[in-house]
């Protein structure tokens, strides 16, 4: 393996030994910011050597390797966890959470803002899925996490790209449950609610009361918390759940 100090974002040395290569190696797509960074934190400190993609792939939380990757470009996929190979070791976890929205009424969409969401969101997952799915069948092990939305479960005005492909999600973690289980490999999605992320706070004041005031904990969702959830699937204590679909949403979606 070659894990430079310079590959590091602020990371710790990787001439140091330590629990990373017991843990494994972990792939976070769009983990430069938001709940993506906050997964990556979390499993650099649960021990994982993580590779946080983004499209430039020049920025990382501390400890984790930046890597670009396109998620719609399937060569791009294919260049990017062939380098992660290269660098930390086969891949055991993937978190597929890189996302885009293009918010607007079903009537103003446009064929693009449609298809486009549809190929990051869900096609994306799908090649990512297939580029970790390999190595994991090799080792009869592996564990493939998809980042979706509560949306996905109760749907959104405004949001029928969106929610399309976050709903999709759930089956794409079933099929691969019923596909790959036999391989050890494990399939399952989060759903995180409203979560206190930058673009959270771009809500109007009045709308964010509206919306604290429908979930029954009260108050929006920290991006750790999402993170943690995250952490357990990916960890050994999960080793028996698959095809499950985990709201973090504090009780918006009760029911769904």
């Amino acid at each position: 393996m070659n894990f430079t100090d310079q590959q590091v974002v602020a990371g710790q040395s990787a001439e140091q030994p330590g629990p990373a290569a017991a843990a494994g190696v972990a792939v976070v797509t769009g983990g430069n910011r938001g709940i993506g960074a906050a997964i990556v934190r979390r499993l650099v400190h649960d021990g994982f050597r993580v590779a946080a993609t983004s499209r430039l792939g020049t920025e990382a939380p501390a400890g984790a390797l930046a890597v670009p990757m396109e998620v719609t470009d399937g060569q791009s996929v294919s260049a990017a966890f062939e380098r992660i190979h290269q660098e930390l070791g086969q891949v055991s976890v993937l978190v597929a959470n890189a996302g885009i929205t293009k918010d607007t009424l079903l009537m103003r969409m446009s064929e693009e803002d449609f298809a486009g969401v549809l190929d990051v969101n869900l096609g994306g997952a799908f090649r990512c899925a297939k580029a970790a799915a390999k190595p994991m069948m090799r080792a009869r092990s592996g564990r493939i996490i998809l980042i979706s939305s509560v949306v996905a479960l109760y749907g959104s005005a405004g949001q029928v790209n969106y929610t399309s492909s976050k709903a999709a999600m759930i089956g794409m973690a079933r099929s691969l449950t019923r596909e790959l289980g036999g391989r050890g490999i494990t399939a399952n999605v989060v759903a995180p609610g409203f979560i206190n992320t930058s673009m959270t706070a771009q809500i109007d004041p009045a709308a964010q009361e509206k919306y604290l005031g429908a979930i029954p904990s009260g108050r929006f969702a920290e991006p750790e918390e999402v993170a943690g959830v995250v952490a357990f699937l990916a960890g050994p204590d999960a080793s028996y759940i698959s095809g499950a679909v985990i709201p973090v949403d504090g009780g918006l979606g009760m029911g769904h």
